[in-house]
């Protein structure tokens, strides 16, 4: 019986993103690949740290601990559980590398080393390594390289280029993965957008009051809330998925973001219309284990508090 990853939640990721690998990545840069390659296999038996992705990834990962294993349930519920497609590995999490493949065993040593359940890895040796997201049918995309991001998003695969400064995840909600969202361009069309830049805010915000029953197209990470919440409703009390639409919009313009959120049947836990205010501080007090913006400039603002990533979709991003 052939593997396949259909109905999974498959997060393909960049060895930077998910190691803080930015020492040897130095020398990656260099252009000297055998240097790098030697180096990492000097370190081959030294856990790489965890980078900005990590607690993102670990806690996705649990969900399959805890969908195959829930709390007092026997092998008859397990069993129940698969015959009834409910998948009792529910996520997939596939290492997507510019690394060579010397250097990908010291990735997934150090994976192993965490106690990650990660057994699938590409790794192309400074090639783009995005072309590889359709076969795995990936719901998103990790990595430092805005080319690779930029070209996933072209083929439909929501991406984000981490930055792997960022301030890590705060590990007070050991339970609970928590990932928030910008709107415009990225759960969203960048349709209001456009008018926003090209008009101006009162412009923008007439034009979205007039047309608060009309849903917005969707954004290049609609599929990704979308499967999040497949995964929570199939989930486990264990583990659960908390969300955040966290917008610079303001009222009026809010009520057309929750209708369009509610024509796609697809639930936010909390969202923050915060008017043009720096998301930074509220994405500090929320404890995200991610961000997604597509604006730099809230990346910026959001990665002294957060792990955050830069989604280069629509007009602010030509």
């Amino acid at each position: 019986m052939s593997t396949s990853l259909d109905g999974k939640l498959v997060v393909a990721i960049s060895s930077r993103a998910l190691f803080d690998f930015e020492e040897e990545n130095q020398v990656f840069e260099q252009g000297d690949d055998r240097a790098y390659m030697a180096l990492q296999l000097a370190r081959l038996d030294v856990p790489a740290k965890p980078g900005v992705a990590f607690s993102l990834v670990k806690k996705l990962l649990a969900f399959n601990q805890t969908v195959a294993h829930p709390p007092g349930a026997g092998p008859a519920l397990a069993a129940g559980r698969v015959a009834n497609g409910i998948d009792s590995q529910p996520v997939e999490v596939v290492i997507l590398s510019r690394n060579d493949p010397v250097s990908g065993m010291r990735v997934f040593r150090s994976a192993q080393h965490y106690g990650l359940a990660i057994e699938r890895g590409s790794f192309t040796r400074g090639q783009p390594p995005w072309r590889y997201l359709k076969p795995l049918h990936a719901n998103l995309f990790l990595s430092a390289h805005l080319s690779d991001v930029r070209a996933a998003l072209q083929a439909n695969v929501p991406a984000a280029q981490v930055y792997p400064q960022s301030t890590h995840a705060s590990a007070a909600h050991p339970l609970e993965v928590r990932i928030a969202f910008d709107g415009d361009a990225v759960l969203f069309s960048d349709e209001a957008e456009r008018i926003y830049q090209a008009q101006g805010l009162s412009a923008f915000k007439k034009h979205e009051q007039d047309k608060a029953q009309q849903p917005m197209l969707a954004g290049p990470f609609k599929p990704l809330l979308a499967a999040l919440q497949r995964l929570q409703q199939n989930g486990t009390p264990s583990m659960r998925i908390r969300t955040a639409l966290v917008t610079a919009r303001s009222a009026p313009a809010h009520e057309r973001a929750i209708r369009t959120l509610m024509n796609w049947n697809i639930e936010v836990d909390e969202a923050m219309f915060l008017g043009g205010l720096p998301k930074g501080e509220f994405l500090r007090e929320f404890e995200p284990d991610f961000f997604f913006d597509d604006q730099t400039g809230h990346v910026d603002s959001a990665s002294r508090h957060v792990p955050a990533g830069h989604v280069a979709s629509g007009i602010a991003n030509p």
